[in-house]
C-alpha cells in the first residue's frame, strides 16, 4: 500500500537535541477551536471522559509551538510511558536489524521455544512486533478479572517477565489472529538482549547511548525486572518534551542530525497496516505503532490512561499527550484528532 510521505527537517531549523527552537502558534490555524480544546482539556477532572491532563506538547515543523502543564505538572516532570515503551523497544529493534543483528523475519530467539517440535518454535520478530504470534494473553487491567499482563507486571510474571510471557501456549496458529498484549514486547525485549549480550545496567547504558543520548531525551529511566529485562512492554519514564523529541525521530523517517538512526525503511515497516480480523475491535495497528488516531496517515506510541506520542506527516506535527484518562479512550483520542485538525 501507498504511505503518505514524511516530511523533512527544514535546514534553517536546529535540532532539538538540546533545546527546543520555539515559534508561535501559527496564524492560519482555527486559534478559537484549539483554545476552547486547551480550555476544555486542562479543565476535565478524573471523572470526566478526558480525565486528567497533565501535559500537552505539540511541535510542528521541528519547532515547540505549544506546551501546557497540569497543577503540580510542568517541563521537567517526567511521566510514565505506559505501553509508549513498545514503540521505544521496536526502536531498539530497528538498531539491530540495521546492524544485521537481528532479522523480523527470522525465528524469534526465545529459549522456552527452542525445541523444533514446539508449536511456537516457528514464531517470528516480525510476528511478535504485529501482535501476530497466536499466543495465548489477556491484555486486560481491570484488578477484578483475570489478567496476565497484571499478573506480569506485578504477580507471579514481575521478576522474569519475558519468560512469564513466553510461557503461554498458542492460542491461534502465528499469523492469522491479531491479539494486542504487552507479554509480546516483554519477549521481543529480552530477544535484543540477547543479541547484544547485554541486560540490566549493561542494556539501559546502550539504550542511552545508542538512542537517548543521540535525541537529547536527558530524562529517560526506563525500568528492568529481577531477570535484567527492560520492562519493554510498559515502564519507561520521560517528560513530555523529552517523548516528542522521540516522536519526530520518527516523523524523520529515523534520521536525527544528519545521522541515520533507525534504518532505511524502518518508518515505513512501523507504519505499514497489520492485518486483523474482521471481529477484531482494537484500532489499526502497524509493527508496536497505533495507526490513525489523529487522522488518516497518523501513527502513534499509546500507553494505559491515555498517554500518546502521536506523529502527524501531513501537517508535520508531533503531538504528546500525557495524563490518567479513565475507561475507554475514545473521548481523548477524538480530543487529539480535534488539536490535529485546527491545524489543517
Amino acid at each position: 500500500m501507498s504511505l503518505p510521505p514524511l516530511p523533512t527537517q527544514s535546514p534553517d531549523i536546529a535540532w532539538p537535541t538540546h533545546a527546543w527552537p520555539q515559534a508561535p502558534l501559527p496564524a492560519a490555524m482555527d486559534r478559537a477551536s484549539f483554545d476552547r480544546l486547551m480550555e476544555e482539556g486542562f479543565a476535565a477532572t478524573p471523572e470526566d471522559a478526558l480525565g486528567e491532563t497533565h501535559a500537552l506538547v505539540v511541535v510542528q515543523h521541528g519547532q515547540l509551538i505549544h506546551e501546557q502543564y497540569g497543577n503540580d505538572f510542568g517541563p521537567d516532570v517526567t511521566c510514565p510511558s505506559w505501553s509508549k515503551a513498545k514503540s521505544i523497544t521496536q526502536a531498539l529493534v530497528g538498531m539491530m536489524v540495521g546492524e544485521g543483528k537481528m532479522d523480523i523475519h527470522a525465528k524469534a530467539d526465545a529459549p522456552e521455544w527452542a525445541d523444533p517440535k514446539d508449536p511456537r518454535h516457528a514464531i517470528t520478530l516480525d510476528q511478535l512486533l504485529r501482535m501476530s504470534s497466536g499466543l495465548k494473553f489477556r491484555e486486560e487491567y481491570s484488578p477484578e478479572n483475570p489478567s496476565d499482563v497484571i499478573d506480569m507486571l506485578w504477580g507471579k510474571g514481575k521478576e522474569d517477565v519475558a519468560h512469564f510471557a513466553a510461557s503461554f501456549p498458542l492460542a491461534h496458529e502465528p499469523d492469522s489472529f491479531f491479539n494486542y498484549s504487552s507479554g509480546t514486547s516483554n519477549i521481543v525485549s529480552r530477544a535484543i538482549a540477547r543479541a547484544i549480550g547485554k541486560s540490566g545496567a549493561d542494556f539501559e547504558a546502550f539504550m542511552h547511548e545508542r538512542l537517548f543520548d543521540k535525541l537529547g531525551m536527558t530524562s529517560v529511566r526506563p525500568k528492568f525486572d529481577a531477570a535484567g529485562t527492560f520492562i519493554g512492554s510498559s515502564f519507561c519514564f520521560a517528560t513530555a518534551r523529552d517523548f516528542a523529541r522521540f516522536g519526530l525521530l520518527y516523523l524523520r523517517d529515523g534520521i536525527w542530525e544528519g545521522e541515520r538512526l533507525l534504518p532505511e525503511g524502518w518508518v515505513d515497516y512501523s507504519r505499514t497496516p497489520t492485518w486483523q480480523q474482521e471481529d477484531c475491535t482494537d484500532d489499526p495497528y502497524g509493527a508496536h505503532w497505533w495507526l490513525g488516531i489523529a487522522g488518516p496517515g497518523t501513527f502513534s506510541a499509546n500507553g494505559y490512561e491515555g498517554q500518546f506520542t502521536v506523529a502527524i506527516p501531513d501537517i508535520d506535527a508531533v503531538i504528546v499527550r500525557c495524563g490518567k484518562t479513565p475507561g475507554d479512550k475514545v473521548a481523548i483520542k477524538a480530543w487529539i484528532r480535534a488539536i490535529a485538525d485546527c491545524f489543517r
